[in-house]
């Protein structure tokens, strides 16, 4: 029996990444700001108490909704064991090179037993553009009569002012994340092809 395979892309509802920004079939803007992560533990109470309400703060005082995204995975010490023995072989003292190598097998050992795991923390803004739609037979003439070069130009002009509500909607999004201590940065195109190539292919 014929199954009716789809590609894979028609599940993705992403139609191109363009300087950093990703744009969806339907139209809407998203934008990944990529923050680090602050240890409570190492903070004493009234710094704790200080910084989740600044966050709660931070999260009241935003008109537009967020999605806050954790990658967890399996931290890859192959290059760092490869770093190791590169060195190790360079090494003309006889006693750092014994050390060196029972550190490169102490390190092996550790990440069989224990899963070592690195964390990435994002937070994706959204912008809907609403366009009132109309029916009207006589507009539906003009715009057809624009030739392509105007369709296009008429398209980047619309990206352009769309990318400069969010882009503000992300500055809102890295000045509050500062206030709490945390660093953020919204990602380039190259990093946002990465994250979404790293989540539809974890292995």
């Amino acid at each position: 029996m014929a199954l009716n395979a789809k590609a894979t892309q028609e599940f993705v509802p992403i139609k191109e990444v363009r300087d950093g920004i990703i744009v969806l079939k339907n139209g809407e803007l998203r934008a990944i700001v990529l923050a680090n992560s602050v240890n409570l533990s190492l903070k004493s109470d009234e710094e704790q108490k200080a910084t989740i309400l600044q966050f709660q703060s931070f999260l009241n005082t935003l008109d537009f909704t967020v999605q806050i995204s954790v990658q967890s995975r399996r931290l890859d010490i192959r290059p760092y064991l490869l770093l190791l023995e590169n060195r190790m072989r360079v090494q003309s003292e006889p006693l750092l090179k014994l050390q060196t190598r029972e550190y490169i097998e102490f390190i092996r050992k550790f990440t069989e037993d224990v899963a070592i795991m690195t964390k990435s923390f994002f937070v994706v803004v959204p912008y809907t553009h609403t366009v009132l739609k109309s029916d009207s037979g006589v507009l539906k003439r003009f715009f057809s009569r624009k030739s392509r070069e105007e369709v296009n130009m008429a398209k980047q002009e619309d990206f352009e002012e769309k990318r400069s509500q969010l882009e503000e909607r992300v500055g809102v999004i890295e000045q509050g994340l500062s206030r709490c201590g945390i660093k953020s940065a919204q990602l380039g195109t190259e990093e946002v092809v990465e994250v979404f190539y790293k989540v539809f292919n974890p292995g």
